[in-house]
């Protein structure tokens, strides 16, 4: 130790210990956006993700949502379905890009990566958010794409710039959420093939028990009260807002992904040191 932490005083030596937490916490939003760029920066190794990804999404709509505005099967009041499913088919290419991302923390704990992350006076919040915003940024990708197929079918979207960047700050939360509730189930298994079952087994009773596919006045009651509780549906209903002016709650929808976000970076952040025991 040197020696003028040991000849300071009690009060100078705790200020001395506190000096690289506070100067990790002081440099919070830039430490989020290296974590970020990091994690951006994995896609130049495999540049076909991006598009790989978003086939699903698009099948979504060109083959369920033509057939299904075709038979007329579900009610969605004035609003044709193709436009009620184009917001939905969004959030879910967001929540389906995100919830897997816990696999590569465990992979970066298995490289080695992560114990030298956990050592620095960086705190763990500024790992987990710089991640989960990387998996909005990656789900931006798959928003356009959408976007474009949407309007290539017909669908009635706003040409609004600021309705749009709503849209894009709505998937970037939800997607943020996922990501966090990904990497917080990776810090409860600690295993790569148990956060994959984990992770398929969740993903479809979070995209069905939410409003994307068809409206919560149909839903059994059962089904409505998993719906309340879904930040997928929020999600969703706020894009319908934005996108096609559906009667929604945007102050409640933001709210809501505010408060998921902000858990799931908490709850993520104090599992993390778990992976690297």
């Amino acid at each position: 130790m040197p020696s003028a932490a040991l000849d300071a005083p009690p009060a100078a030596s705790a200020e001395l210990r506190a000096a690289p937490a506070y100067r990790g916490w002081a440099r919070f939003p830039s430490r989020v956006g290296t974590f970020c760029l990091v994690e951006l920066q994995k896609l130049r190794h495999d540049r076909t993700e991006l598009l790989t990804r978003a086939v699903q999404p698009v099948l979504w709509l060109v083959v369920f949502g033509e057939t299904f505005s075709r038979i007329h099967a579900i009610p969605t009041g004035h609003v044709p379905y193709l436009d009620y499913l184009a917001p939905g088919v969004i959030a879910q290419s967001g929540l389906f890009v995100a919830i897997f991302y816990g696999i590569q923390i465990i992979w970066e704990r298995d490289a080695g990566v992560l114990t030298k992350l956990l050592v620095t006076p960086t705190p763990r919040a500024a790992l987990i958010l710089g991640k989960a915003f990387a998996a909005g940024v990656r789900a931006m990708a798959q928003v356009v794409v959408v976007l474009l197929v949407s309007l290539l079918l017909g669908v009635s979207l706003t040409h609004d710039p600021l309705q749009l960047l709503g849209a894009f700050a709505v998937v970037m939360m939800g997607s943020a959420f996922f990501a966090c509730l990904s990497m917080t189930v990776a810090g409860l298994v600690l295993k790569r093939d148990r956060l994959m079952g984990i992770g398929q087994m969740i993903t479809m009773p979070l995209f069905f028990g939410s409003n994307a596919l068809y409206p919560v006045s149909i839903m059994p009651g059962w089904l409505r009260a998993l719906s309340a509780v879904n930040p997928l549906s929020y999600e969703v209903d706020a894009l319908r807002g934005l996108l096609i002016h559906q009667p929604s709650h945007l102050g409640l929808d933001f709210g809501v992904l505010a408060l998921a976000v902000a858990v799931g970076v908490t709850a993520a952040s104090l599992l993390v040191g778990r992976l690297s025991r």
